[in-house]
C-alpha cells in the first residue's frame, strides 16, 4: 500500500509528468532528495512509471477497440505479442482467460488490420468498433485526491494551449517511442536516442505539450490504493440519452474511463472497484438505474500487459 506522501507524488505526477523534483518537493513541505527516493523505488519495484501518448485524434490517428476470442493457454503469449506492435496503445486480459482487449492505433484513420489478426492461428474470432470519442476529462479520483486546491494550483504546468492539431514529423516518431518508455526521460537521453541535438528536442516536446497532443499519464497499479477489482463495460445507451449517459457515469468516482463507439453497444466504461461488494452496488444501484442505459455486458480486467492509452 501506498502511504501519504506516495499519493502526493503521485498526485503531483499526474498534474505534470515532467514537474522537476524540486518543485514537487517545495510544494509537498519534503526535501528534494526524499521526493526523487520515493519515485525511484516506486519507478525500480514497478508500481509506478510515467508515459507518454500522443492524443490519437489530434495526430489524426483512428482507434480500434479490438476484441480477440483465443485459446486460453495461448493467451499470455499473444498479448504480449499485441504490446510488441507499435500500433497498440492499450492491451488487456479479462476474466475469462480466454479473451484479449485492445486498442489499435491506425494512422490517418484508416480501417482496423482485422484481416491480419484473423489469420493468426491461435485468434479464435476477432471483431473491432472505432472508438469515436474520448468522453471524460478528468482522471479516476481514487488517485488525484492526495492534494489541497492550492498545492494543485502551484503544481499545474504553465503555458498548455488549447487542443491542436499537429502533424506528427520524423522527430516526432522517433521521440514519442521513447517518452512511452519514459515519460520523465532527461533531455540530454532523449536527444541520443533520438538522434537529433537536445535544443531540438527540448523544443519540439514544449510544443507537443503546449498543443496537447503529447498527455503524460502515471502508470500505477489500483490495488495500491486499496482497489481490486477492475471492470470494463460495454452499454447499449439509446442514442438521443447518450450525453446525459455520459455525464452521469463520468461524475461517478468508480469511474476511469468513458468512450463512444460504433456498433449496437456505443458506450465503453472502465470502472475501478474497492471489491465485487462495490463493483455490484456500481453496476445495480447507479449505472443500472440510468435513464437510457438498455443493456450492459460486464467483464473484469485481471490483467494489463499494455497501459499506454485510456488508463484508470
Amino acid at each position: 500500500m501506498l502511504d501519504t506522501l506516495d499519493l502526493q507524488l503521485l498526485h503531483a505526477l499526474q498534474l505534470d509528468g515532467r514537474a522537476p523534483f524540486s518543485k514537487i518537493a517545495e510544494v509537498l513541505d519534503v526535501s528534494d532528495r526524499t521526493v526523487a527516493r520515493r519515485f525511484g523505488r516506486l519507478r525500480v519495484t514497478g508500481a509506478a512509471r510515467v508515459t507518454g501518448a500522443i492524443d490519437s485524434h489530434l495526430a489524426g490517428h483512428a482507434e480500434w477497440l479490438v476484441r480477440l476470442r483465443v485459446h486460453p493457454r495461448h493467451t499470455t503469449a499473444l498479448a504480449r505479442a499485441l504490446a510488441r506492435r507499435p500500433d497498440t496503445a492499450w492491451v488487456s486480459v479479462l476474466s475469462s482467460g480466454a479473451e484479449i482487449v485492445c486498442i489499435v492505433r491506425v494512422a490517418g484513420g484508416g480501417p482496423a488490420p482485422l484481416e491480419s489478426l484473423a489469420r493468426h492461428p491461435q485468434i479464435l474470432d476477432v471483431t473491432a468498433q472505432r472508438l469515436l470519442r474520448h468522453l471524460m476529462d478528468r482522471r479516476w479520483l481514487g488517485r488525484t485526491s492526495a492534494l489541497t486546491a492550492e498545492q494543485i494550483t502551484a503544481l499545474r504546468p504553465p503555458g498548455t494551449g488549447d487542443p491542436t492539431a499537429v502533424a506528427l514529423t520524423d522527430l516526432d516518431r522517433r521521440l514519442l517511442p521513447a517518452l512511452a518508455a519514459d515519460g520523465r526521460a532527461a533531455y540530454p537521453g532523449l536527444a541520443r536516442e533520438v538522434g537529433w541535438s537536445e535544443s531540438a528536442v527540448r523544443r519540439r516536446l514544449d510544443e507537443l505539450r503546449r498543443s496537447r497532443v503529447l498527455q503524460l499519464d502515471v502508470e500505477v497499479d489500483p490495488a495500491l490504493f486499496g482497489f481490486s477489482v477492475q471492470c470494463l463495460l460495454w452499454l447499449t445507451v439509446t442514442p438521443s440519452r447518450l450525453t446525459a449517459v455520459t455525464r452521469t457515469l463520468a461524475a461517478g468516482s468508480e469511474t476511469a474511463f468513458v468512450g463512444a463507439t460504433t456498433g449496437e453497444r456505443n458506450l465503453i466504461a472502465i470502472v475501478i472497484c474497492r471489491d465485487s461488494d462495490g463493483l455490484y452496488t456500481c453496476l445495480t444501484d447507479r449505472i443500472g438505474t440510468v435513464p437510457g442505459v438498455e443493456g450492459l455486458e460486464t467483464a473484469l480486467i485481471t490483467s494489463y500487459t499494455k497501459r499506454v492509452a485510456p488508463t484508470p
